[in-house]
Order: structure tokens, then sequence, then C-alpha cells
């Protein structure tokens, strides 16, 4: 329930009633600062509360940015304000500053201007809302509302409304193939009462069916998997238009919509393989696929580390950045380089293309190149950042790199150890995390026999590595590649051993396996993104962290045969994936995180 209160001199014929009543405003009437006041008070604390002064001309999108959103405590424009439960006591303490009596006219007379520079100082997260060409303004004559209805009339704020509902930065084939009509499904969409989830889940359910296209082996099936992809894709790009169009945000919202894209991609991997399996050429890809999987992961997990280590780093400037800030005016160079990077939507077109016309050893193929050559050219340049801005990291930022790192209980035994040797701020945590990896990967791919108890050692000396990279707060330059490190040593180390095993199902296996740590990580970072903090660490600890879970699954290789291998890797699948989808959705269904929406580049 929400509650719109005009304060100020009546205005005849003013449509703003009829327009706040169409943005689901109760509209109450107040002859003065003093009434304003207690009909404020008298609104239940749990409630969203508007003042709008009754002489506000503008746009009704202006309004409804300003009194809608639900991602800001307190939000206004010239005229009219809002605030949500989080921000209610601090409306209530403004409201009970205005002072009465001689000489406080001009403190009344725009009520709502008075009542906003109040929340401002208060820092109580006050949004101004950025109009653009919208009109949002106070008419005080008849002079100035003549003036007022011509400015608005010459603006049409639908058309704002639908450019706006396309993402401030995208890829060029989702700005250029997708997005000119998308936006009007989103309007669709919007007009029949459809919320951004629901979208969502049409999108996942599409791609779920070109999976399953994908997976019976055959040319006609491989086309209209392609088809279905990229229609998927369009609806992918439709719920966040419906988002920004309908302001419907939510954390639950951000979240399906990232997860569901990952579930989407690796679903959709699964289908080629089984695909190709079917097919007449009975071609086994499922370690191409696991590949795929891996490598998309790691990029991601590098952007969200970087990200993270940066959120709120001081001193954040360098060459790199400056130099890019210049290729920015050129504007072809823009594209390239966001094309070069291969976003979901580049992404997505070339898998349906080739999936379309070519085989999936093919698409994948494809796959692995360019989004090798991708991550390539976006780690290099990040390093190239970090080593020159010399920003300083916050705690915060620490913290978050931590998290991502995924440390076990094993790892947190030889941190403890470990803690007050070396220097925060060093090289000496990625060295360690990569040192790590490393060995650990060297040995399973070079030896002839990586199913022995000599791999087992081997692990257990790449987990005391991995302690060592925590003992001390990430706060160096390069410490955000610290989780990106440990993130490959374990996903390849379950896809060598998953293929040296040769046996039939293992390397389906594998990838459920890794599929359901992605997961969790993935997971882990939705949950850093909304404000809420990593996942409890009782989880963590149940799942053994990156260190105990390559620990587990070396001595699993070691001590059963390859059938028995690939049995316990089903069984360890399922059953960390139930474990980390159960708490994830307890979490987010009950999560009362501020809503957010995702506004950067695409993944």
């Amino acid at each position: 329930m929400s509650t719109a209160i005009l304060t100020g001199p009546p205005v005849a014929g003013s449509p703003l009633e009829a327009d706040l009543r169409t943005l689901g405003f109760d509209v109450r009437t107040a002859d003065d600062a003093a009434a304003a006041a207690e009909l404020i008070n008298a609104v239940p604390a749990q409630e969203r509360v508007a003042v709008v002064d009754p002489r506000f001309v503008g746009h009704l999108h202006a309004l409804r940015l300003a009194l809608t959103d639900p991602r800001f405590p307190a939000a206004a424009v010239p005229g009219a304000l809002t605030a949500q439960p989080a921000a209610r006591a601090a409306l209530t303490r403004a409201v009970g500053r205005i002072p009465v009596g001689a000489g406080t006219a001009h403190l009344t007379d725009v009520l709502t201007d008075t009542l906003t520079e109040s929340l401002d100082r208060d820092e109580t997260g006050l949004h101004r809302v950025e109009l653009g060409s919208l009109v949002a303004t106070v008419a005080l004559t008849p002079a100035q509302r003549e003036d007022a209805r011509e400015a608005v009339a010459a603006v049409d704020d639908e058309a704002v409304r639908l450019r706006t509902a396309v993402k401030s930065r995208d890829g060029f084939f989702t700005t250029y193939c997708i997005s000119p009509y998308s936006r009007y499904l989103a309007r669709w969409c919007a007009r029949r009462g459809l919320t951004p989830n629901q979208v969502t889940t049409a999108s996942l359910l599409t791609a779920l069916i070109a999976a399953g296209c994908a997976a019976t082996g055959t040319r006609g099936g491989f086309i209209a998997a392609g088809f279905l992809l990229l229609f998927s894709f369009v609806l992918d790009c439709t719920d966040g238009q419906l988002a920004r169009y309908s302001l419907q945000y939510s954390t639950m919202g951000a979240w399906l919509d990232a997860t569901f894209d990952r579930a989407k991609e690796y679903a959709y991997y699964a289908g080629l393989a089984l695909g190709a399996a079917r097919g007449g050429g009975h071609d086994d890809v499922w370690a191409l696929a696991l590949g795929a999987m891996v490598l998309m992961t790691c990029r991601h997990v590098v952007d969200f580390s970087f990200n993270e280590a940066n959120h709120d780093a001081t001193a954040n400037t360098s060459p790199t950045a400056t130099l890019s800030g210049k290729l920015d005016s050129v504007g072809w160079t823009v594209w390239v380089r966001r094309m070069i990077v291969l976003p979901i939507g580049e992404r997505w077109a070339m898998i349906a293309v080739l999936t379309a016309l070519t085989t999936p050893r093919i698409v994948f193929y494809a796959l692995l190149i360019g989004c090798a050559l991708a991550a390539c050219y976006t780690t290099a340049g990040r390093v190239l950042r970090s080593l020159t801005r010399r920003a300083r990291r916050t705690d915060r930022a620490a913290q978050a790199l931590a998290d991502l790192a995924d440390s076990g209980p094993l790892a947190e035994l030889i941190a403890r150890s470990a803690r007050g040797r070396g220097r925060t701020g060093s090289f000496l945590a990625p060295v360690m995390a990569f040192l790590s990896a490393a060995v650990l990967l060297v040995w399973v791919i070079f030896e002839n026999d990586p199913a022995s108890w000599l791999t087992v050692g081997v692990a257990a000396c790449s987990a005391l590595l991995a302690g060592a990279a925590v003992a001390r707060p990430l706060k160096g330059a390069l410490d955000w590649l610290v989780p990106p490190f440990f993130r490959a040593g374990e996903y390849v180390t379950i896809l060598v051993l998953a293929a040296r095993a040769d046996v039939p199902g293992a390397l389906p296996a594998a990838y459920g396996l890794v599929a359901a740590v992605a997961y969790h990580h993935y997971d882990t970072v939705y949950r850093i993104r909304g404000g809420t903090g990593a996942p409890p660490r009782w989880l963590v600890r149940a799942t053994g962290g990156h260190e105990g879970r390559i620990l587990v699954i070396t001595v699993l290789a070691a001590a059963l045969s390859p059938s028995g291998f690939t049995i316990a890797l089903t069984a360890l699948a399922v059953a960390l994936a139930l474990l980390v989808l159960i708490e994830s959705i307890r979490f987010w269904v009950s999560s009362q995180a501020p809503a957010v929406h995702d506004e950067g580049e695409p993944a």
C-alpha cells in the first residue's frame, strides 16, 4: 500500500491526482505543513509515503521514477518525494523540524523542497532522479504553469520510457539486432500485467527446450535448437527491459536473471554434448563441453573478483584506464572492444548459428577459442590497471575476495597457522594461489596415472599453498586473482581426472559436479552484489571449500575403480547440488535485501 499526500495550494483542473492514482497511490490532501505531518505520521511505518506539491507539473514518467522505484529508500524530483519504510523515520524527523510561526513561510511555500533538503542532509540514501528531457517542476504562477505544460507537451514521455528501458551498456548484437524490437515486447508484457520474473522463467524454459532439441542429434533438431536459443535470448533481454520500463526491480529478479543465464547456457552445452553422442557420428564432446563451462566460469570469476576488489577502492586511476577513456571518444573502438570480450549476445548468436549450420564439435571449438581470446584480453587489461593504478583496497573488498576464494576448514586451519608471515599488499597471495593450482594441474595432466595416492599427496601440498594464500587480508594489487586461480585448479582437476578415467559416464558426471560447484560460486557472487554478504560459513564448511573438495575427489580417484569413481562423482554432484540449491532458494525467497538491478556490462 502507498499513500500520496498533496500539501499546498490546490490547483483546479490539475490531472495530478489522477496520475497519482494511476501509479497506485491512495491520495490525501493537507492544507498546511502541520496537517501534512499528521497525515504522514498516520500512515503505517511499513508503507511507502509520498509528499507531492499540488502545483507540480511534469511527465507521468517523472513521477513514476521519483515515487515508485523500489531500489532507493528515498527519491525526489522537484515538487515530489517519496520515502520507503527504511527512510520513514528520517521523513518524520524532517517534518518535525519544520518551524511554525512568523518568518517561516519560505520553508513551507514549497514543502517538498524543504523536506528533500532535510532528507539529503540526514544521509538517508536519497536519490535525486536524473530527468534528462523529462519535465518536473513546481509552477507557482499561471504563466509558469503554461510554460511547463508546453514543455511537457514537447517531449513524448512514452518514447523516453521505451528508450531508457534498454540497458545503458550492451553488446553490439544486443543493441542493434535485439533491443530495437524487444523493448516493444517488454511494453506488451507490461500492459498485460506480466512480471520480469515470469519472462525470465519463460526464457529459461525456452532454452531448456532448445537444449532438448539439440540433444536429439538430428539436423532438424540442431536447426530448431538454434532458433529457440535466439528466441530465449530475446526473452532474456525483454525481462530486464520490462523491469526498467515498469520499475519492477527486485533482488530476487536480479538473482533469477543472472542464475538462469548460466543455467540456460550450461544446459545447452549438455544438450549439444548429448546430441553429438546420439548423432550419426557418435562424437564424444563431453570434455569440450566441460572445458567450455570451466572457461566461462573462470572468466566470470575474474570479472567478479576484479570488480569487487575495486568496488570502493581509493586512488582508483591508472594510465590504462585513462587510455581506455580516450578510446571511448572514438566511437568505433567502443563497439570493437565490446565485441572482443564476446558478451552474451554475441556468444549466443555464434552458438545458435553454428549449431544450425555445423556440428557440436565445431561449436565448442569456436566457443573455446573465442572465449579464451576474450579472457586473455580482459584479464591482461585488468592486470595492467591493477599494477599501474596503485589503488588502496578496503576491508570490505578484502572480505569479498576472501568469500569468493571459498576456502574450507583445511585452508582456514593452515591460514591461521601461517598468519603474521608475509606482508599485506605484496604479491605473495596471488603467487601462492597460482602455485596451488599449477602444482596440482601439472601433476594430474602429465602424470601417467593421476588416479593414485601420490596425487592425494600433491593435493595436500596444494591445500597448504592455498591456505598460505589467504593467510593475510587480500588487499594487494593482484589479490583479486586468488579466487580465479582456485576455481581453475578445482574445475580443471575434476575435468582431467574424469577424462583420464576413460570410462563411459565419467565426463557427464564431472560436468554435473562442476555445475553444482559453479552454482555455489555464482550464488556467492550474487549474495555479495545484493549487499547481503556471502553464504553462511556452515554451508562453506559443509561443501568442504575448494581445497577440501579437491582432496575428496583425488581420494575417490585413488581408492575406487574407474567405474566406481564415476558413481562417486555422480553421488557427490547430487549431494552438493541439493545442499547448495536448498540453502540458496531458502535464502533468496526470504531475503530482505534492497531491490537491485545490474546496469553493468553483459556477461
